[in-house]
């Protein structure tokens, strides 16, 4: 899953059209229903979904990369080694987050994947200001301190790290911070990635099958089709986003990027019935409220502009 694409267009449109409105909310809605198609593999190892969403997305990005008329962006990205470079990088840091992704909803821990995708923001401005110098508002620091203490409160209650929040987390935000500096669009980037990781994958998946671990060839139609349909689910929304994103402004995606998470969180509780005790209720609500205050910001520095 992807809450919001993080290399940024070359230049964002100063209004939110309709169109770019639409896209968007259909994508985050395609996100949020993420988890009903994770729920319907889970049998299936999670490393070989993964597998299975890097090969078969490679074609329909390469066709829309065909159509778009970029494929001379690609030849120069492969021509240039610090950009292959960096691209083999956050390719192999998107595969750490798809992989603890899809586990935790096989698991039954979709409310940490939750978790995870709300902090996520919150994470990347806190990078954004250690990092690349970026300063942060009083109510952007207030945010980011209640995100930390959602934490702290999750550990101590329970005892240990809620580690699927935290990799999700830490995956996506660093993955975020590195594509800023690829030299290539969102669709590009993107395609990138997976025709870098494609080989692997497809050892990958050819080991499976040859020693009869796999799940694509012999185990039945539906297995077949699901994980042919992984290269849906995954490219699809991303390729729709890099559009939508265009025609938004980055206040406007700041807070629809939390329609998906909110969806995992409805998803996880009333149709998967994982346990929602008080600890998760009152780390939930530190989470919503950090949110609010840095939503607020988001406003009132727009309003400033």
């Amino acid at each position: 899953m992807t809450v919001a694409t993080p290399d940024a267009p070359a230049k964002k449109a100063n209004v939110d059209t309709r169109e770019g409105l639409a896209i968007a909310i259909f994508t985050y809605f395609l996100w949020g229903f993420l988890p009903f198609y994770m729920k319907a593999v889970a049998h299936i190892p999670a490393a070989e979904i993964v597998a299975h969403r890097i090969v078969w997305s490679v074609p329909i990005a390469a066709a829309v990369i065909l159509a778009s008329g970029k494929f001379a962006e690609i030849r120069r990205a492969i021509a240039s080694p610090k950009t292959l470079a960096l691209a083999a990088l956050t390719a192999s840091i998107i595969t750490i987050n798809w992989g603890i992704y899809v586990w935790s909803i096989a698991a039954g821990r979709a409310l940490e994947s939750a978790l995870g995708y709300y902090i996520n923001p919150l994470f990347s401005i806190l990078l954004a200001s250690l990092l690349l110098g970026e300063r942060l508002t009083r109510m952007q620091m207030v945010a980011v301190a209640l995100a930390a203490a959602a934490v702290v409160f999750l550990t101590v209650e329970a005892g240990s790290l809620p580690w699927v929040s935290v990799g999700l987390t830490f995956s996506w935000g660093i993955y975020a911070l590195l594509k800023r500096t690829l030299a290539v669009g969102a669709t590009e980037g993107f395609f990138l990635e997976v025709l870098l990781l494609a080989l692997p994958a497809v050892g990958y998946i050819g080991y499976l099958e040859t020693t009869g671990a796999g799940h694509f060839v012999g185990t039945g139609t539906y297995d077949t089709s699901m994980l042919l349909f992984a290269g849906v689910v995954t490219a699809v929304p991303l390729i729709l986003y890099a559009h939508g994103a265009k025609l938004l402004r980055l206040t406007t995606i700041g807070i629809l990027q939390y329609i998906a998470p909110t969806m995992i969180f409805i998803v996880a509780v009333f149709f998967f019935k994982e346990p929602f005790n008080n600890a998760k209720l009152i780390a939930f609500v530190i989470i919503w409220t950090a949110l609010a205050i840095y939503s607020w910001s988001l406003f009132a520095n727009r309003k400033g502009t």
